[in-house]
């Protein structure tokens, strides 16, 4: 262990906590001057407690640096690392950090193997030995963004008796349908840049990873291994998957069962999170079973949220009530506060509400017209057909320009009937908005590119629903089992457009596109990353001709949770 004294804070590094199998985790511990005791927050994952934010995402450090003076002229940022707080604000708070590197990834030795019931296990007792620490109070917080809020879910279910309270900021709870399979559907381009990018860079031993230990510069791997010995001490992460195509008992162990979870919490989800957090984050606070709970759901990057000196406030407030038992720092606080995006991607309209949902929404249809490519309030009124080749076609469907204003915030369901001409079908939805000079409204998202307003995604033969879970237009698919189509029969298929809002106004244009294949907005390339391995997708099964069908008696719609109902 080192140790280095700064002006606000004291910096224990390479700090060897024990585990359960008489193994250790390492971990860097940031306290502020004195004797203590103080409450902790911790954070707990593969990606690097000594990799600087600016070099673990150069392109997101870049735009902090360039765009938000509103964080960077509060601190130095010396010690930021990756969707984690910053050591350097919350010492001067009267906290003490832990960020430890999970076993195999960085200074800590061991099995590589994210995800799993036994990284969250090691987790625990991290939690224990901080809450046990002679500088802490006994309580302990979790707060960290993606990673470091999915993970939350994990550790709260085990119920480790320090642990006082938790912060998942944009963090899924959902394994499956969220972090590698939307809809049944591999998310192959996601998966292989994290896993080859974020988490075999940082493993144990690895001698050509580009990170470096930002306190002495030198490779942060540790000690090199042979190429051997680092494969035996890391999964087939991608091939895992694979072997999985349904959500069997290997997925249910790595997500978490949110009725354990009782612990006070402050979930706050993002807009621009689609494909990975948005959705589990928001089923996560519908789920645990804590008596204290609130909810954020902002708009914009969610790196830079988390940040901003407004959500540090309110972050510091929780743990103050939580961690520090100041009951006034955290008084008359709105349940659910919801910010509805506007057409630029700003913020239209606050709205607060007892529960999420939110009670105030109703269903608005706009129903599938196929042979006039409309959306429409009213159905169509002859039964029409739209054909289109999986792998490159589309059914474009349109509002026209709004007769009036809509806002809507909250679930969105899409119901389709398809045929294929193949024994399986992927779909995949995306809901735009054009101004009313035709020109697009895209959004931020996690990755800072321009998104839709939502997508959603569904393999036909994972069609199955289990209406015990599912809720207000959310479907929730089962996926326990694989039924093929007949060639040439028509399915109704119930997809979960992922959450959404919006306010737009008179004249402006929702666009409803449905394909085989991945959604490219406007020469801008992959709205998100794609879905396309050749094991999951593979042709010609993938490959055929798609029919939507559409009349006065088909359910064939999309459905908005609206703020203003159309007539």
């Amino acid at each position: 262990m080192r140790q280095y004294v700064g002006q606000n804070m004291t910096i224990d590094k390479d700090v060897p906590i024990p585990v359960r199998d008489g193994s250790f985790v390492m971990a860097n511990v940031f306290r502020p001057l004195g004797d203590g005791p103080w409450p902790v927050i911790m954070n707990y994952g593969p990606y690097g407690k000594d990799v600087h934010f600016s070099e673990f995402m150069p392109a997101v450090w870049a735009t902090l640096q360039d765009n938000h003076p509103e964080i960077t002229s509060r601190s130095s940022l010396t010690h930021l690392t990756f969707e984690t707080p910053d050591p350097e604000i919350w010492t001067t708070f009267g906290y003490a950090l832990v960020r430890v590197d999970s076993r195999g990834a960085g200074k800590s030795p061991g099995l590589l193997h994210p995800n799993s019931p036994d990284e969250f296990q090691d987790a625990y007792e991290a939690v224990e030995w901080a809450a046990a620490a002679p500088w802490s109070n006994g309580k302990v917080g979790l707060l960290g963004i993606s990673y470091y809020a999915s993970g939350q879910w994990m550790i709260a279910q085990l119920r480790p008796p320090g642990l006082a309270a938790l912060q998942p900021w944009q963090g899924t709870y959902d394994f499956y349908r969220d972090r590698t399979r939307q809809g049944g559907i591999f998310s192959s381009g996601f998966v292989d840049m994290w896993w080859n990018r974020c988490v075999v860079e940082n493993q144990h031993g690895y001698a050509s990873s580009r990170f470096t230990d930002y306190f002495t510069g030198e490779r942060n791997t540790g000690p090199a291994l042979a190429a051997e010995e680092l494969a035996a001490n890391r999964p087939d992460y991608i091939q895992d998957i694979l072997d999985h195509p349904l959500e069997d008992d290997w997925y249910k162990a790595r997500s978490a069962d949110l009725e354990q979870i009782e612990v006070p919490a402050l979930v706050v989800a993002n807009w621009g999170g689609l494909q990975v957090h948005l959705r589990g984050t928001l089923l996560g606070f519908e789920g645990i079973s804590s008596t204290e709970k609130w909810l954020r759901v902002q708009r914009g990057s969610y790196f830079m949220t988390f940040y901003h000196p407004d959500n540090v406030d309110i972050q510091r407030r929780f743990f103050d009530r939580y961690l520090k038992d100041q009951t006034e720092a955290w008084t008359g606080e709105p349940v659910v506060k919801v910010d509805v995006r506007s057409m630029d991607d700003g913020v239209a309209r606050s709205l607060t509400a007892t529960a999420w949902p939110l009670p105030d929404c109703v269903e608005q249809r706009f129903h599938l017209d196929a042979g006039a490519g409309t959306l429409s309030t009213e159905p169509p009124s002859t039964r029409r057909q739209v054909s289109f080749e999986a792998r490159k076609g589309a059914a474009v469907f349109s509002t026209g320009p709004l007769q009036q204003d809509l806002t809507f915030a909250g679930p969105i369901l899409l119901r389709l009937r398809l045929a294929s001409t193949t024994s399986e079908a992927d779909v995949f939805a995306s809901l735009q908005a054009f101004n009313a000079d035709g020109s697009e409204a895209s959004f931020e998202d996690s990755t800072l590119a321009p998104s839709p307003v939502s997508q959603g995604w569904l393999r036909a033969s994972h069609r199955s629903v289990d209406p015990s879970r599912s809720g207000f237009l959310r479907p929730f698919h089962d996926h326990h089992r694989h039924q093929p189509l007949v060639p040439g029969d028509a399915y109704d298929l119930e997809v979960e457009l992922w959450p959404g809002s919006l306010s737009l106004p008179r004249g402006a244009e929702l666009r409803l596109t449905i394909s085989g294949l991945d959604f490219q907005s406007s020469g801008e390339g992959l709205a998100n990353m794609g879905h396309d391995h050749p094991c999951d997708r593979p042709e010609p099964e993938f490959a055929g001709t798609h029919t939507i069908s559409t009349g006065p008696d088909v359910p064939a719609y999309l459905a908005l949770p609206s703020l203003e109902q159309q007539s």
